[in-house]
């Protein structure tokens, strides 16, 4: 393990947002994390874990330690249909998806091309085109700040909601994801309800789809719909979609008839973000090198020279122009450092 001063954290996050870590470290294993934890201790100074950077603004330089966990790994069991597959919290996210495609095995793949590592998917409990990670999550290992032990976390005690975990709640900076467990089949059940799957694959002329039919479509359909980071900087959807009681999605359908809206389970409605955000006139909006992607309201970018500051001031007015026009809150999905 080798501690840097004044690290460069561009090539680390999404957004390419100039900032400097003034300590940093790579860890690969275990033991490499709990000694950075030890060191951070030692030194009295504070640490942030970075993943794939992916879900994170970084709006000045980082004071203290930046860990980098790049735990590597993937194990693989299988036993009838079933396929359980192990991966280190370092591992990327869409790799992993894309090897589960290349071997047929079924369940992930409506989550293709979602950026970040595989240690962020529960904490975040991502989802997208009709399913979210939740849905075959089985259990991941997680160590402990404070004593340094690894413990194992079921699916049941992690509270996954939308966009949430217990791990961005109780447990937020208490534990480290070190890997996270699945389970797939190789009997695929195929999940094309989500809309524009379902239109994507009439295009195609796909009547009975594969799983590798979903994953290509999902692909595709994100491609068109969203900038890719290594282009544009950005980090995905910078809001979550608002979920509202019923009575007041009603009443804002009946003086906006074309707001999408998605019942959900517990009575509630979820609204679309980014027709809001469009209806407020944000949508393609470009101030200097800070904007709204031009495809995606949902979507903040960093043309090449923004700072994190403009992009966050830029977030603030649109939760602000929402509020105004819809009294409707927006909150944040990305992390701000």
């Amino acid at each position: 393990m080798k501690i840097q001063s004044r690290v460069d954290l561009r090539p680390y996050t999404t957004f390419g947002v100039e900032a400097w870590a003034e300590s940093f470290v790579c860890v690969s294993t275990t033991e490499e994390l709990r000694d950075a934890l030890a060191w951070a201790r030692a030194t009295g100074v504070v640490y942030q874990v970075l993943g794939g950077g992916s879900n994170v603004l970084l709006t000045g330089d980082v004071t203290g330690l930046v860990i980098l966990v790049r735990l590597l790994g993937r194990e693989v069991s299988m036993r009838h249909d079933d396929v359980v597959i192990r991966c280190g919290a370092g591992e990327s996210w869409h790799s992993v998806v894309t090897w589960t495609v290349e071997n047929s095995w079924s369940g992930l793949e409506n989550l293709a091309l979602i950026p970040g590592t595989i240690g962020a998917a529960p904490m975040q409990n991502i989802g997208a085109y009709g399913t979210e990670q939740a849905a075959c999550f089985v259990e991941l290992d997680a160590l402990d700040v404070a004593t340094g032990e690894v413990h194992t976390y079921r699916k049941e005690e992690c509270a996954f909601g939308y966009r949430d975990s217990v791990f961005k709640q109780k447990l937020r900076n208490k534990v480290i994801i070190t890997s996270v467990t699945y389970r797939l089949s190789t009997a695929p059940s195929i999940n094309s309800t989500y809309r524009d799957v379902a239109d994507e694959l009439v295009e195609r002329g796909i009547v009975s789809p594969l799983v590798a039919d979903i994953y290509d479509s999902v692909v595709a359909i994100r491609r068109r719909k969203l900038p890719d980071p290594e282009e544009i900087g950005n980090a995905g959807s910078f809001f979550k979609n608002p979920v509202v009681k019923a009575e007041f999605a009603s009443q804002l359908q009946s003086s906006n008839p074309t707001l999408p809206m998605y019942p959900q389970k517990d009575g509630s409605v979820k609204l679309a973000a980014a027709w809001l955000i469009d209806q407020c006139g944000w949508k393609g909006v470009r101030e200097g090198d800070a904007g709204v992607h031009v495809n995606q309201a949902l979507v903040l970018v960093n043309y090449g020279n923004a700072s994190g500051s403009q992009i966050l001031d830029l977030a603030t007015r649109i939760q602000a122009s929402v509020y105004q026009k819809f009294n409707v809150e927006l909150e944040r999905e990305v992390n701000i450092w």
